[in-house]
């Protein structure tokens, strides 16, 4: 998709677990007939948008807005057709001068998950309200109600949904495949926004990304692609919700105690949350607990799992102790799993002895498995305790409040897109995926290139020690950096206290020297 790159490419490989080269032009296209995968006729496809008009108010200022639905048409160079990407976008009307007004791309991860949790959740005009209390959010019907904490009076917003995911899909001869991986995933939604800034003639415009989970993970390399090449577009600030950039913090594999020490002061947090510590270190509070387990991990814990079988006796033992009061599980279970203990089997683990399971995503919420035996659960509470009313959410809105018309299938989460995943970044066969250095080489080219980083204390998919592991490497200048904490899961925005901290300090995140 580019001709030229400056950029050199960091090592990654496959990491097959779940999270939840052409020149492209492109033409903007709304409603549009099914087609089938494969299919190179696609001329049903209608050159028009869906533009709908509303007003809202949103932290006691009234907002008049357009919400633009449509479809982008990425062709190549002779005017094929390669693959249709959906998105809507939200543009303030009242702006008189659009070059200091910004406009922020969004989407979520999976990869394979289309934009509906940060669109209904977070940035969007609409929000979907699911139980604070981390309990599952039941069956329709669900509240949906106007945002008071969209971003919409801060920024114009994007939501992209890549290639198979919500309406977007291959066309032509492309097949999904073609679209599914982290190069070829940031080549595509970088071409829809190089479109989108010609469209809407904002290419003057400040320009932000803001992903969550994988979508850090595209975030990183998506600004490679637009800066990378000689039709440069340099971003000022990239979000990040609950980042996972450097797999080999996440990747439970033989020989790697990374995910070990990142994990452990989720764990400590966790454990916090659920009453299984002392009563002296609840009397500590959560921060300065996790930060107790913080230290731990990076010295002492560290430091046992890097000797190993050298490790001396009464030095295990003192280990041992040490990671009992952080995890809250037994030393004899601790002893079974040689001091290692991973965020599967520790979901099942912790309340073991009440007949409930933890979550992934969220560990406040809990479950029940068919039985409380085995190593692992069988789902996770955290994602079907807010499923519902997302999806619900989403399609209510796309039909009655947008005036969408396409009657194919909306993928909210798509395996096929998972599975089918090309995570080799480099062409050689590496281990783990690691885009962190992307945005430090950025940073090295753009001096008003800022990183806002988003971490929920219970969140065992992107745990938020091992996000500081990856920045305090790969070349990241942190005095540009700016980390938040929430007392919350993976969707910190699901939790009302972490939701108000988390826009408040975004707001603050468009406003670097302080000015409005």
């Amino acid at each position: 998709m580019r001709v030229l790159n400056k950029k050199s490419t960091p090592a990654g490989l496959t990491w097959a677990s779940m999270l939840l080269p052409l020149l492209f032009t492109v033409s903007m296209v709304g409603h549009a007939e099914p087609a089938q995968k494969g299919e190179a006729k696609v001329d049903k496809l209608v050159p028009e948008v869906v533009t709908t008009k509303h007003k809202m108010t949103i932290q006691n200022q009234k907002i008049s807005y357009q919400a633009i639905s449509g479809e982008t048409i990425l062709e190549d160079d002779k005017g094929e057709p390669q693959a249709s990407i959906f998105s809507i976008t939200y543009l303030r009307d009242d702006v008189q001068d659009s070059s200091k007004r910004p406009v922020t791309f969004i989407f979520n991860g999976g990869p394979g998950s289309a934009s509906l949790w940060l669109h209904m959740g977070l940035f969007g005009p609409k929000r979907v309200i699911v139980p604070a209390d981390a309990k599952d959010d039941g069956a329709a019907p669900y509240r949906i109600e106007a945002n008071d904490y969209s971003l919409l009076d801060e920024s114009d917003l994007v939501f992209i949904d890549p290639v198979g995911t919500g309406f977007s899909r291959a066309l032509g001869e492309k097949k999904g495949t073609d679209f599914w991986g982290v190069k070829e995933d940031a080549q595509s939604i970088a071409e829809f926004i190089r479109r989108w800034l010609i469209e809407h003639k904002r290419w003057n415009s400040p320009k932000y990304l803001a992903g969550e989970s994988y979508g850090t993970t595209r975030a990183a390399a998506l600004v490679d692609e637009l800066q990378g090449g000689w039709t440069d577009i340099s971003v000022n600030g990239v979000m990040l919700i609950s980042s996972i950039l450097d797999f080999s913090h996440a990747r439970y594999q033989l020989g790697n105690n990374q995910p070990y020490i990142g994990f452990l002061p989720t764990m400590a947090a966790t454990a916090f949350y659920h009453n299984k510590v002392s009563d002296a270190d609840k009397a500590l509070g959560l921060e300065a607990f996790v930060e107790q387990a913080r230290q731990f991990a990076i010295k002492d814990y560290a430091l046992a799992l890097l000797q190993g079988s050298r490790l001396a006796q009464s030095d295990y033992q003192a280990v041992r102790k040490q990671l009992a009061r952080f995890t809250g599980l037994s030393e004899s279970y601790l002893d079974r799993v040689n001091l290692r203990v991973s965020a599967s089997r520790y979901t099942k683990e912790l309340l073991r002895d009440q007949d409930l399971t933890i979550g992934r995503l969220d560990s406040r919420y809990t479950g029940q498995d068919y039985d409380s035996g085995g190593d692992s659960t069988d789902n996770d509470p955290s994602g079907y305790g807010i499923d519902g009313a997302y999806t619900a959410a989403i399609h209510q809105y796309l039909y009655e409040d947008l005036g969408v018309k396409l009657s194919r299938p909306f993928n909210v989460l798509s395996t096929d897109v998972n599975r089918g995943w090309n995570w080799n970044i480099s062409g050689k066969q590496m281990h783990y995926v690691n885009v962190a250095p992307y945005l430090g080489q950025a940073q090295r080219e753009n001096k008003d290139l800022r990183i806002f980083v988003g971490n929920g204390y219970f969140d065992f998919a992107t745990p938020f020690f091992a996000t500081e592991n990856t920045f305090a490497d790969n070349g990241i200048d942190n005095s540009r950096v700016t980390m938040h904490y929430y007392k919350a899961g993976h969707m910190m925005y699901v939790e009302p206290a972490s939701l108000a901290q988390l826009v408040q300090d975004i707001r603050a995140f468009y406003h670097p020297n302080g000015v409005k």
